[in-house]
């Protein structure tokens, strides 16, 4: 009888370390978005469905111990073959998805949320199938269901934590199917030993063939992509560096957006990081690069924005938080963050690290990501407000968010939260891109701030070429965010993932691409 929960226990266990394994398979290739999530919790929960139902009347029909550790057994198979089968899949889509080929991308998506079918409804049959069999009498169900139950989610709990925080960082998304996979055809065949033992030489070659498979087919690598020249997997993200001639590019998930860019010599990059150096520039002339002092970076990455405001201030002290460890030690292996003895780096969330700080900064670059979605705890007006206790009377903070070309909702709501915080709020549309960055002050200031601080810049021996051009294109491609319409973001509510999959779904449904 105690195997009987036992088994209860490793079945709950599994299925949701499927589930969380599932997320990160598909994460590498299509995002973390509330619709990828939203659909992997749905349909697991369907096929979980179908398996209970399925299980108990199969389990009503043949109550014995020797079928359920088939099911379970066949279980652990069909968890195994889950990334197996997936890979030719995955490994398209990831082309697709470069080329955003939205056809391929759905068929793909489609195909191996299919793939789950069998081993979550195969899981979904255990739970029946152990209430039968333990139930002797009809005065007991009860009891029997309740213990099942609370064993099964036990089992669940234990499994929600698993793979994110142990298994993944550790063997991979892959070798993590596999060792769940082992993991159920061992308790299978535990199970079958107790009950028919001379049955059980025809399943033991399950646990050998994904023992198999381990050994000779998980070693490979996740993407092919070109110009791939590292990969690996944290608690938080997938992670790929790309070599493109002397630049190197991080691209996390499915790698729609660059978050970081390197060369050895160069240092305009033409994206939204540059743009973040304008901000204190609003500030009434004269404002020089020298009166920045101290520099913080929520969202560092792998150091871009640390590099061109050490080359644009000179090496003043800068916090960078970045949440991801292992982003930071790609960014020492690849990016040059070793390079910069002024930057301090905290594997931490930004609005803890930030609001444990003892310092104030001349400028705050707010540069958090997991396309396409800021964190919304980094969006609202409590965040916004001990941004403005850590900053200089004359600190300025710089947001980046995306923006659809014909769509500012989300960047109306962030300039409507920033002007409850701050005095002066501003936008610029960085070219040639999906992204607006938005500015605010501590103290009030003007806009005819920034052309005449640009003026007094350019008047120096030797201007710095990364300030010149930062505030050149903050000059020219001025928005008005209209925030008496945009809707203040607070940590009670803040919509930021729902704007978003509006303005994503508004932006396709109209045919771009």
């Amino acid at each position: 009888m105690a195997y009987l929960f036992f088994t209860a226990f490793i079945t709950g266990l599994t299925s949701l370390a499927v589930e969380l394994a599932s997320a990160r398979l598909l994460g590498a290739y299509f995002g973390a978005s509330n619709l990828v999530w939203a659909t992997i919790i749905g349909l697991i929960l369907l096929y979980l469905t179908a398996g209970y139902f399925l299980g108990g009347r199969w389990a009503d029909r043949d109550p014995r111990p020797f079928t359920l550790y088939r099911i379970v057994a066949w279980a652990g198979v069909a968890v195994a073959l889950v990334p197996v089968v997936a890979r030719p899949v995955l490994i398209r889509a990831a082309d697709a998805f470069d080329a955003l080929q939205l056809g391929i991308l759905v068929g793909a998506f489609v195909s191996v949320m299919v793939l789950l079918v069998v081993p979550v409804t195969l899981l979904g049959m255990v739970s029946p199938f152990v209430i039968r069999i333990a139930t002797r009498r009809t005065s007991e169900a009860g009891r029997v269901a309740g213990r099942v139950y609370a064993v099964s989610t036990l089992g669940s709990f234990v499994g929600t934590f698993l793979p994110d925080l142990v298994l993944v960082p550790l063997l991979g998304t892959r070798r993590t199917f596999l060792l769940l996979g082992l993991l159920l055809t061992l308790t299978a065949l535990g199970g079958m030993a107790q009950t028919r033992p001379r049955a059980l030489w025809r399943y033991v070659w399950m646990p050998l063939f994904i023992a198999a498979l381990w050994i000779f087919w998980a070693s490979g690598p996740i993407k092919r992509t070109q110009g791939q020249i590292f990969e690996t997997e944290s608690a938080y993200n997938y992670i790929q560096v790309l070599a493109v001639g002397d630049y190197r590019y991080l691209r996390l998930n499915e790698g729609q957006g660059v978050h970081s860019i390197y060369h050895p010599t160069q240092l305009a990059y033409y994206g939204a990081w540059m743009e973040m150096l304008a901000a204190p520039f609003f500030n009434p002339p004269p404002y020089r690069p020298q009166d920045v002092h101290r520099v913080a970076i929520v969202g560092l990455a792998a150091g871009t924005v640390a590099r061109q405001a050490t080359a644009a201030f000179g090496p003043i002290p800068i916090d960078g938080y970045e949440i991801d460890p292992e982003i930071i030690r790609v960014g020492e292996r690849y990016f040059g963050l070793n390079d910069l003895p002024n930057l301090h780096t905290y594997a931490e969330d930004g609005r803890v690290g930030l609001r444990r700080s003892p310092y104030r900064y001349d400028l705050i670059v707010l540069d958090a990501y997991r396309p396409p979605y800021i964190p919304w705890h980094l969006t609202t007006q409590e965040f916004f407000q001990i941004v403005k206790d850590h900053l200089t009377p004359t600190g300025a903070v710089a947001v980046n968010v995306g923006a659809a070309p014909d769509d500012l909702t989300l960047v109306n709501a962030i300039a409507a939260t920033l002007h409850t915080v701050f005095p002066s709020v501003y936008a610029v549309r960085v070219p040639q891109t999906f992204n607006v960055v938005v500015y605010a002050t501590a103290q009030p200031t003007t806009f005819a701030n920034l052309s005449a601080n640009l003026a007094l810049l350019l008047q120096e021996p030797a201007p710095s070429d990364l300030l010149v051009q930062s505030l050149s294109i903050a000059a020219s491609y001025r928005l008005t965010p209209d925030w008496q319409h945009g809707e203040v973001f607070t940590d009670d509510r803040a919509p930021v993932a729902l704007l978003t999959d509006r303005m994503v779904l508004r932006f396709l449904l109209e045919g771009n691409r």
